[in-house]
């Protein structure tokens, strides 16, 4: 099988803006490989599904082997998965703090040092993180200082990687959403999520989708904190 072909990596890809990524990267000509923690095999021959939890080292070891093993090469990878908890500060518990951490920061960690370590062999190559527009403007009535540390970490260590590795030919980005209209948001909270946006309306999973492929098809840029949040960074109405 030819390595020609470019192949990205997609975490938290089994629903939602993850499940979608997977199809817009096929349908832009990628091979695809998906992670999520619990993934069905695709009937695609161009798509490696690798079910496990991304906060495990061994996931990654295991989403590079089997990738690079049946495709060659990795091209692209989009940090996508992670999870969001939003309690008053006081109340969040140690399981939420290990699980915030392990998925948001340790998944990070683990799969984007061993993608860039191939990266860099190749002489190219880019990274996508999934942020919060929260981290960088905090909203009254949305607690949420787990998803500000952690998320807003990933938004530093963007910046960061991005210059160590310019030289390289290997880009880093970020996509920094609103509050987008997934599985995850109950249609009953819906008005009230949607009046956060100066905009006053919800993202739509499309509207992530769209950014991270603007990204993907601008080679001149890296360092970037693209906010998709209906006006959110900006400013409140």
């Amino acid at each position: 099988m030819s390595n020609e072909q470019k192949v990205a990596v997609i975490t938290g890809a089994s629903q939602g803006i993850g499940a979608e990524l997977v199809k817009a990267y096929r349908n832009a000509g990628y091979r695809v490989v998906a992670n999520s923690r619990s993934l069905p095999a695709s009937d695609d021959p161009n798509v490696v599904a690798i079910s496990g939890d991304i906060a495990d080292a061994a996931t990654a070891d295991r989403i590079i082997r089997e990738g690079v093993e049946r495709f060659g090469r990795v091209d692209t990878l989009v940090n996508n998965a992670g999870i969001f908890t939003a309690k008053p500060f006081t109340q969040f518990s140690m399981e939420d703090w290990e699980k915030n951490i392990a998925t948001n920061l340790a998944g990070f960690f683990h799969i984007t040092q061993r993608v860039m370590e191939k990266m860099e062999k190749q002489g190219s190559g880019h990274v996508v993180q999934i942020t919060t527009s929260l981290a960088d403007n905090p909203i009254n009535g949305v607690p949420s200082v787990l998803a500000s540390l952690t998320k807003g970490g990933l938004n530093a260590a963007t910046k960061s990687l991005a210059i160590e590795y310019a030289a390289r030919n290997v880009r880093v980005n970020a996509v920094s959403p609103g509050v987008i209209k997934t599985p995850m948001h109950a249609p009953e909270t819906h008005g009230f999520l949607a009046a956060l946006h100066p905009v006053g309306r919800m993202g739509e999973i499309r509207d992530i989708v769209n950014a991270v492929l603007f990204l993907e098809a601008s080679p001149f840029i890296t360092g970037e904190i693209l906010h998709v949040d209906g006006g959110q960074a900006a400013g409140s109405r």
